[in-house]
């Protein structure tokens, strides 16, 4: 057969199962969007590509198969590349497909040309130039088997619109079935099956004889089926269970022994449960500087198991005393198994201490859990926001105000941007379940949280999202109110207004003697209307305590609506780690 380049892309697109991409057209991409004008494809057309790549992530984030943004060359690639090291960074299979100018006019500075491949290389998992039209029939396998397997990860391909025009002959497309394969024998360093058994052993000999253990989770148990097995584990073996930012919801929130997030604004009793632990199984996480504090202090008289399917991450911060480079999906039913058949005979003797010490990690968090933690003393209120919300109270109420207006706790996702408004929903929203709580971690980008829960609500028709947001960074991405309202989709913004950039505020206040800088703002738009502005029916919840009902009633309909709250900007989230102390050592 014969086709063209723009041809086989979207015949490959839809082959493996893409049935949405987002972006905006170029002149450099044009051959391409011609051909998705013909397919099943739905476009969505963003108002900033960095919008696309976000909504991107909103699919892939919820559902854990690979999801497509597009941009031209030049200046739409380069708006691309924040989303595209936004996903490298927690880890997030995206395929992010961009038009370049003719390859004969490459490395003449022509007209929206950049080095789209250079630029990427170091913030995507793997980067293609694509030279030819057949080359695309080898590299779309490629990048789809490389976004999945292992860690997973953005890859980005970089097509010239010539080649998208070139013509070529082939037999066959290649065969798509198997891309998301669940074999890991193809993984680099990976565990390999003749060591694993003694590795097992060596793990469970550690937990068994453990006193005070903690099973620790990050994004890389952010899955149901991983989520299942810590839960399968811990049934097995009660210990306390804390999470990092990206882990929240891989245990639920009401679990009894779940004592939190770890970390610089994590719960008092994760982190004291961390800091007096004798081992650590770590599965899916990587001890970065935001979770650990200072590394040295961080669970210092604790063994490490360290599960994680990517061999880089295992000893790069800690030393593990057992390490096992594979999923932790196939991990912790295998330790729990053992565990079972010896707890008789190895497990008895510690079994006392283990309980007591879950007991009093469970007692901790009740005691030292507080929805006033960080809400300023009497006196310390500004005048101007007398009345205001307290932010936790608040976003703790939101799955109770949801059922009351008709819509499950249950068939809510969550997504934030990044700053006060993302710690506190981290603290204070009851995650229950896996993929239901998107948020920017390790790269903390600002203008996440719109786009993402667009993202979100597109892969997930039968849910609503809810994104929490902060008068800063809601201002990153506000155009993609209008994408919202376009695609008329069951999605509710609530935006905290402090009119100021508040984590910015917070440091400041705490780390240079309140010497502010360049973080109030001394104009502020009327949100409200600006969402009104843009079709989107809005409300002040200070204004107007009704507001649930049309936000949350499904006999409303599945529309957009945005929220707006102030709160007073001296509530902090607290806890606090200073940079370079310990994480016992929080401000409370």
């Amino acid at each position: 057969m014969k086709k063209n380049g723009a041809q086989i892309i979207v015949e490959l697109l839809e082959r493996y199962g893409i049935g949405t991409v987002a972006g905006i057209p170029g002149g450099s991409i044009l051959p391409l969007y011609d051909e998705l004008s013909r397919s099943s494809i739905r476009h969505i057309l963003v108002r900033q590509e960095q919008a696309g790549g976000f909504i991107a992530q909103g699919i892939a984030r919820t559902t854990g198969r690979p999801a497509v943004c597009l941009a031209t060359s030049g200046p739409g690639a380069m708006n691309l590349l924040t989303a595209i090291a936004d996903a490298r960074s927690d880890s997030i299979p995206v395929i992010a497909i961009t038009g370049q100018v003719n390859t004969y006019l490459i490395g003449t500075d022509a007209f929206q040309e950049a080095d789209t491949f250079g630029l990427s290389f170091p913030i995507t998992k793997h980067s293609i130039m694509v030279k030819a039209p057949a080359e695309l029939l080898t590299a779309f396998p490629e990048a789809f088997a490389i976004a999945v397997n292992g860690r997973p990860g953005p890859v980005l391909i970089d097509v010239p619109r010539d080649v998208q025009l070139a013509e070529c002959e082939f037999d066959a497309y290649p065969d798509v079935s198997d891309f998301c394969g669940t074999d890991e024998s193809c993984v680099r360093f990976h565990t390999k099956p003749e060591a694993m058994p003694a590795v097992l052993e060596a793990a469970a000999a550690l937990i068994a004889a453990a006193r005070r253990p903690v099973l620790y989770l990050g994004g890389g148990c952010n899955s149901p089926q991983a989520a299942q097995s810590a839960a399968a584990f811990l049934k097995q073996c009660r210990m306390p269970a804390v999470c990092s930012l990206m882990g929240l919801g891989c245990v639920p929130a009401d679990s009894g022994d779940f004592a939190g997030m770890v970390g610089m604004h994590g719960s008092y009793a994760a982190n004291a449960a961390m800091h007096g632990s004798d081992l650590v199984i770590a599965a899916g996480a990587r001890f970065d500087d935001r979770a650990t504090g200072s590394v040295p202090c961080f669970c210092p008289d604790a063994k490490i198991i360290h599960i994680d399917i990517d061999a880089a991450e295992v000893n790069k911060i800690l030393p593990a005393a057992v390490s096992i480079v594979a999923k932790a999906e196939g991990v912790l039913p295998e330790l729990a198994r053992i565990l079972s058949e010896r707890k008789a005979e190895q497990c008895a003797a510690t079994e006392g201490a283990k309980r007591e010490w879950a007991d009093s990690v469970a007692a901790e968090r009740k005691q030292t859990a507080s929805d006033s933690c960080g809400s300023p003393a009497e006196g310390g209120k500004r005048t101007d926001f007398a009345g205001s919300a307290n932010p936790r109270t608040f976003i703790r109420s939101v799955p109770q105000l949801a059922e009351r207006a008709g819509t499950p706790e249950g068939s809510i996702i969550v997504t934030t941007d990044v700053g006060q408004h993302q710690m506190w929903a981290a603290q204070y929203y009851p995650v229950k379940r896996p993929r239901t709580f998107l948020t920017s971690g390790s790269l903390g980008t600002m203008g996440f949280g719109l786009p993402a829960a667009i993202g979100a609500a597109l892969a997930n028709p039968d849910k609503r999202v809810v994104c929490f947001s902060g008068d800063g960074s809601i201002m990153m991405n506000i155009q993609e109110l209008a994408t919202l309202a376009e695609l008329n989709l069951a999605v509710t913004v609530i935006v905290f207004e402090n009119g100021t950039l508040g984590m910015v505020y917070q440091q400041q206040k705490y780390l240079f003697n309140k010497t502010y800088s360049a973080c109030e703002f001394q104009a502020s738009p009327d949100l409200l209307k600006i969402a009104e502005g843009f079709g989107i029916e809005a409300a002040d919840a200070d204004a107007d305590p009704g507001w649930y009902k049309r936000a949350f009633d499904p006999e409303r309909g599945r529309k957009p609506f945005f929220v707006r709250v102030r709160i007073d900007p001296e509530e902090d989230v607290l806890p606090f780690v200073p940079g370079g102390k310990a994480n016992i050592d929080s401000i409370r």
